[in-house]
């Protein structure tokens, strides 16, 4: 009794070991693909539990979640003009296909990005230079990231991998001709500035000149209305004075006569020469000739 129990449970630990080294599980971030002696007999990208038949089966697990590749060095590119540039970029890509991937690869990860790597910098050095400075800088910089990104899935598939991105993370001038670009923004940056400055005084000219212009016809305006309200008064006054001439002359004549001595003998030091029978000197000698 006592050896068939023994017996039972050296068998229920042999079951038991070769469950334990016969399982293994996939989750959702792998894929997985079984070899039996060297060949390829599964691919599993479902995640859940498996089981492999041990020794004769082995099991490589990938990993399907998307990856950077970043540059560790910019590299140096021309442009159509020769113009050298510094271009530092990363790629995002993804296993989608194990089976190629690891016929293709040898399912060396390393030597997968080296090639990913070369195709992505031969592909940035043909977009370069189709195109200029001022292009690769800014004008068409999305188009040639969405150009890129399209060669190297192509090329890319061919392992089993996908390409998801390509981005352009710096894009420099060589530091030898960093000193030229900006001598020559200085340059344009002062053409234009001296160009802002001659059009900022010929308009400052013109609007001074039309100020000008302006003034002269308002005093004109306001003199012409001054003459027009002074001959105006003038003329009323001549029609007061004629009315009041016409109603007593005498005393027209003795009122206007005051004004003058007034007028005359203002000042102390003032000196009129004239004859003692001169008219202006008869209401002096008769005073009550100006009354009714």
């Amino acid at each position: 009794m006592q050896k068939n129990f023994s017996a039972v449970a050296a068998v229920a630990v042999l079951i038991l070991l070769a469950l334990v080294f016969s399982a293994y599980t996939v989750d959702q971030r792998q894929a997985a693909i079984k070899f039996r002696l060297g060949e390829v007999v599964a691919i599993q990208k479902e995640p859940g539990l498996y089981f492999r038949v041990p020794m004769l089966e082995n099991i490589r697990l990938y990993d399907t979640r998307i990856q950077t590749l970043d540059t560790k060095d910019a590299e140096r590119i021309q442009t159509m003009e020769k113009n050298n540039i510094m271009v530092d970029s990363y790629i995002k890509y993804r296993i989608i296909d194990v089976k190629q991937f690891y016929v293709s690869t040898g399912g060396d990860i390393a030597k997968a990005e080296i090639r990913l790597g070369q195709s992505v910098n031969n592909d940035l050095r043909e977009e370069f230079s189709k195109r200029t400075l001022a292009d690769v800088i800014s004008g068409e910089r999305s188009k040639i990231m969405e150009d890129l990104r399209a060669k190297s899935d192509a090329d890319a598939r061919s392992i089993g991998i996908e390409v998801l991105d390509v981005r352009l993370k710096r894009v420099d001038l060589a530091k030898e001709i960093n000193a030229k670009v900006y001598e020559r923004m200085d340059s344009e940056r002062k053409r234009v500035a001296n160009e802002l400055s001659s059009k900022g005084a010929a308009e400052s000219e013109k609007i001074r000149a039309d100020a000008d212009r302006q003034r002269e016809i308002i005093l004109a305006e306001a003199y012409r209305d001054a003459q027009k309200i002074k001959g105006e008064g003038d003329a009323s006054a001549a029609r007061i004075y004629a009315q009041a001439f016409t109603k007593n002359p005498e005393f027209y004549s003795f009122y206007r006569s005051m004004e003058a001595y007034r007028n005359s003998f203002r000042n102390k030091s003032d000196v009129m020469v004239l004859e003692p029978s001169s008219d202006f000197f008869k209401y002096l000698k008769n005073p009550n000739k100006g009354g009714k």
